[in-house]
């Protein structure tokens, strides 16, 4: 079968990848680096996010305003993200300003000064964010559930990092950390949208032609043991935040399409038990829904709910129950379809775009994941039967090692004799 993307890998280990989409005039060019929170020890937690807010303070041959400026002048987009397995700087430019776009980004990259007083003005900005991350307890909740789930495990950790750790962070940890991790085996460069693969190429041939270090590449992975239990965290806030949840699926795993499914059918859409049962039928929140994420080694499945503090008892018995229906009886074969439905739908039209085209290349390289085409995503998902999900369930959910997060005006023992 020919492939939907082109794959080539220098003598340096910089991995390049490439999906053609001619009928575009944009182009997506990611630069994904394999560092994330996970990979970093606890006394340094947060780093990996701080070296992503540096590299857009200025470099030896640009300020970080004349970066702004470039970026306003070709009407493009220059942006970037981390998480727990890597970090990734993207831009978003006509097809005619790509390499332009590629020469600053490679700037950023290869020539960032990282200078004290930059680090001592970007901390300032981080705590910041921090704390504007704590103040949102719709937020937060997710953060503090992944830290009740994984305990002791480097997934467990936050990726903001914390403001004890933030304050303490030098100049020269920082630039040992980033000259550890930054090395071209360790990048991966995906590029989407009207150009040919040959001409990326060339771009990293003429504009990251130094070899340095290889950069560390391969992580420590040990699946995580659950301890189910409950952590309730005080504040006095309007509302209850509540996430339930227990341990999901590796990335490679060969249910996670099926997974995908049980997302759907439970809590993944308007018209999911969750939504149907807790939001339309009983007018107990505004916001109900269940997720999944997928890691090298391990995942999660979960249920989020913002609801009321008096209804907290309610809304946990009610995604008991739809738990429970779904392991003693299943789904029937109109909710599959429904739910394929939707998956298929979202993914076709999410994929209409460079920026999904180039996420999905960079993510799945980085990560040493499969990157299938979309009429194979599709396939898929069609193959997958009622008994699938039913199996599945009994797998994720059978055990009843759930974890609980709660944030509201309440203690532990208000909580407690609520899960299973």
């Amino acid at each position: 079968m020919e492939k939907h993307f082109q794959r080539t890998e220098r003598q340096n280990g910089i991995r390049v990848l490439t999906e053609r989409m001619p009928n575009l005039r944009s182009v997506t060019s990611g630069f994904w680096v394999g560092v994330g929170s996970r990979d970093e020890p606890q006394e340094l937690s947060g780093i990996s996010h701080f070296i992503e807010h540096l590299l857009f303070k200025g470099t030896s041959q640009r300020s970080a305003k004349r970066i702004a400026e470039d970026f306003d002048a070709m009407g493009g987009e220059l942006n970037a993200f981390s998480a727990k397995e890597y970090t990734c700087y993207y831009a978003k430019v006509l097809d005619e300003k790509v390499e332009d776009a590629f020469e600053v980004m490679t700037d950023m990259l290869l020539r960032s000064l990282m200078r004290p007083q930059d680090v001592d003005a970007e901390r300032k900005v981080i705590l910041e964010e921090i704390a504007m991350h704590e103040d949102s307890p719709d937020d937060i909740i997710h953060d503090l559930f992944v830290s009740a789930l994984w305990e002791s495990h480097p997934l467990g950790q936050s990726v903001l990092g914390y403001q004890n750790v933030i304050r303490t962070l030098g100049s020269e940890e920082i630039a040992d950390y980033f000259g550890r991790y930054y090395g071209p085996e360790n990048i991966v460069i995906a590029v989407a949208g009207n150009i040919e693969h040959e001409e990326v190429v060339d771009l990293v041939e003429r504009f990251m032609s130094n070899d340095g270090d290889k950069g560390i590449h391969e992580r420590h992975s040990v699946v995580p043991e659950i301890r189910p239990h409950t952590v309730v965290y005080n504040r006095p806030t309007e509302q209850a935040h509540i996430v339930l949840g227990t341990q999901g699926l590796p990335r490679q795993h060969p249910a996670r399409f099926t997974l995908a499914i049980l997302d759907n059918v439970l809590g993944g859409g308007m018209s999911s038990r969750l939504f149907q049962k807790i939001r339309e039928e009983r007018s107990l929140a505004y916001s109900i829904f269940s997720y999944h994420s997928m890691y090298v080694e391990t995942g999660l499945v979960a249920v989020y709910a913002g609801t009321n503090p008096e209804n907290v008892s309610a809304v946990l018995e009610l995604i008991k129950e739809e738990i429970e229906l779904m392991l003693d009886k299943g789904l029937s074969e109109e909710e599959l379809e429904r739910a394929k439905g939707h998956i298929k739908g979202n993914l076709v039209l999410s994929l209409e775009d460079s920026g999904s085209r180039m996420t999905r290349l960079g993510k799945a390289e980085i990560c040493q994941g499969d990157i299938l085409s979309l009429d194979d995503l599709l396939q898929r998902i069609d193959m997958i039967s009622t008994d699938d999900v039913c199996k599945l369930a009994k797998e994720l959910f059978g055990p009843r090692k759930l974890v609980a997060t709660v944030i509201g005006p309440f203690d532990d023992r208000e909580i407690q004799g609520h899960l299973f």
